[in-house]
């Protein structure tokens, strides 16, 4: 956006996020711009998620992306759910209607059209890493496809036990020596900012034996797991893909317009390099 052209109707929107990033700041600001939008986004940590999202209503933001580790803990703070978010009990995005604040999930979405681009089986067996809110929604995703032979991998056996037990899979603390064809990290490892940055989300062996290997981490695009698992000739999916998906479906909540696939991909192309 062009800054002749913020003034005191922009709208707002905003991130927060543990270890902020450039994709949604790129992403959606670009897409403000080519579609003569009056919006601005900007993207924020905190260390008082209460007053951060006090701030949303008192202030009139139009939105908010959540990430980890907020995605459960800001449930409380919210004036509603949509089922998308309901159904889970994680939340992603915030809109802010006239001072109430309503949560949605959007990554259940993305990740439900992605099992569907990428025409992944639903008996296809899986290993998924991972019981926070992205697991939750990522879990859901592919319960609600159709899958049943899974194993949730997650330390925290009452999260991890809790959420295998409402996807019908199996739970495991650990991967271990489990192996099957699809592969899912959705656990902070690999993502860049963090004591874990170089670690593999799963064994070398397990990711050898698997022919998809899935990881929603998306800073960076391409995760120790990804380069791995791509130098291995397997097939991989990444989590550029999934933050796209899911940043659409965000920018059509704050703005109520649905950009063309041109110009996502250009947006895209734009927040990723």
């Amino acid at each position: 956006m062009s800054l002749a052209r913020i003034s005191k109707t922009t709208q707002l929107c905003m991130s927060l996020s543990g270890r902020p990033g450039n994709f949604g700041t790129r992403f959606q600001n670009h897409l403000y711009d080519a579609l003569g939008l009056d919006y601005l986004y900007k993207a924020f940590t905190t260390t008082d998620l209460a007053a951060a999202i006090g701030g949303i209503r008192a202030l009139g933001i139009r939105g908010c992306a959540i990430s980890m580790p907020f995605k459960e803990a800001c449930i409380p703070m919210l004036d509603g759910l949509d089922p998308s978010a309901a159904a889970i009990g994680s939340v992603n995005t915030i809109v802010n209607e006239g001072g109430r604040l309503t949560g949605y999930n959007t990554d259940y979405i993305a990740i439900q059209r992605l099992i569907e681009r990428n025409a992944i089986p639903p008996e296809t067996p899986l290993l998924l890493r991972g019981s926070g809110g992205m697991g939750k929604a990522v879990a859901s995703a592919f319960r609600d496809a159709g899958f049943t032979a899974g194993t949730l991998i997650a330390r925290n056996e009452a999260a991890g036990r809790a959420l295998a037990a409402a996807c019908g899979f199996g739970w495991a603390p650990e991967p271990g020596d489990l192996q099957a064809p699809l592969i899912v990290n959705v656990t902070p490892l690999g993502m860049a900012g963090g004591a874990e940055a170089a670690s593999l989300a799963f064994p070398e062996a397990t990711v050898a034996a698997a022919d998809i290997v899935f990881d929603v981490v998306a800073n960076p695009v391409e995760t120790p797991l990804i380069r791995h698992a791509a130098g291995l000739g397997k097939r991989t999916i990444n989590g550029g893909e999934v933050v796209v998906l899911q940043g659409l479906e965000q920018f059509v909540l704050y703005t109520g317009v649905r950009p063309d696939d041109a110009l996502v991909a250009e947006a895209a192309a734009v927040a990723l390099a």
